[in-house]
Parts: C-alpha cells; sequence; structure tokens
C-alpha cells in the first residue's frame, strides 16, 4: 500500500459517462447490423437513419451537460 493512502480512505474515482460517444457508438454498431443482416436496405435510408441517431445522441449530450450544471 502506498504510504499516503495508509490510514485515509482511498480516493475513488468517478468518470462521468460521455453519452454523446456511447450513443454514437451504439448508432453505427445498430446501423451495421442492419445493413449487414439485410442488404435490401437503401444506403441513402441508413444515411438518414445514421444522422438522426447522431443528432438524437447530441441532443441527448446536451441535455445531460445542462442537468449536470
Amino acid at each position: 500500500m502506498r504510504p499516503d493512502l495508509e490510514g485515509t480512505e482511498r480516493r475513488r474515482r468517478v468518470h462521468r459517462t460521455d453519452w454523446m460517444a456511447l450513443l454514437s457508438g451504439v448508432v453505427f454498431i445498430a446501423a451495421g447490423i442492419v445493413f449487414i443482416s439485410e442488404p435490401s436496405v437503401q444506403p441513402l435510408v441508413m444515411l438518414m437513419v445514421l444522422v438522426s441517431g447522431l443528432g438524437f445522441a447530441g441532443l441527448v449530450a446536451i441535455l445531460v451537460k445542462a442537468v449536470r450544471r
């Protein structure tokens, strides 16, 4: 054990969730799964879904940031 931590509580490092990155990753993974499993989906439709998903992720990130302040 490190000497500077003896007799004191260990501080827990907590990282806040980056909602933009998390939701963007989920959108891209879901779109990839759909595009691979259902090849008849038009690329333009998938592009619109991706842009809409990224817009939603941005909106959630902005709202979470406003609530945290």
